[in-house]
């Protein structure tokens, strides 16, 4: 059993976001809801909480109301596989959202990801200074993150 789990407060969403986030990575699953009764405090039959798996990492939702929004001062972190999988999930989850730099995007919650194909670390870590520096420039002016595109700026 997991440990530590996330708990994101949404507004009415909760349920929503969960199919949706679920629906992007293998191995993925809402697992329980937990509505509303007659005693509320929300409406009957409306999601309160709902707990699912993304990647089999558990997360929690919540339906808390409007006091509180994400902020980019947590992120969820993805290590895609690919170029191709960056590509998708990047147009899946910014549509309706919006785009930042690095990597980095926020969905149409507000939630913040980052999207980091394999291999990006390794670059910006070359024993090179001047290749690291070169890869680093590079992904600076990026939004979604292009790695052949910083591989060919590593290699001048």
């Amino acid at each position: 059993m997991q440990k530590i789990t996330t708990y994101l407060w949404f507004d009415n969403q909760a349920e929503e976001a969960a199919a949706f986030y679920t629906s992007l990575f293998k191995d993925s699953r809402v697992l329980h809801v937990q509505r509303h009764g007659e005693a509320g405090p929300g409406p009957a039959g409306t999601a309160m909480v709902v707990t699912f798996e993304l990647a089999g990492q558990r997360f929690i939702a919540l339906n808390g109301g409007p006091q509180f929004r994400f902020t980019e001062a947590i992120s969820l972190y993805v290590e895609c596989e690919s170029q191709a999988e960056v590509d998708d999930l990047w147009a899946r989850l910014t549509e309706g959202g919006e785009e930042s730099h690095c990597g980095w995007l926020k969905d149409r919650y507000g939630l913040s990801w980052q999207l980091i194909p394999r291999g990006m670390e390794q670059l910006l870590s070359d024993p090179d200074p001047a290749r690291s520096q070169r890869a680093m420039q590079a992904m600076l002016g990026m939004q979604k993150i292009d790695l052949q595109a910083m591989e060919a700026a590593a290699n001048g």
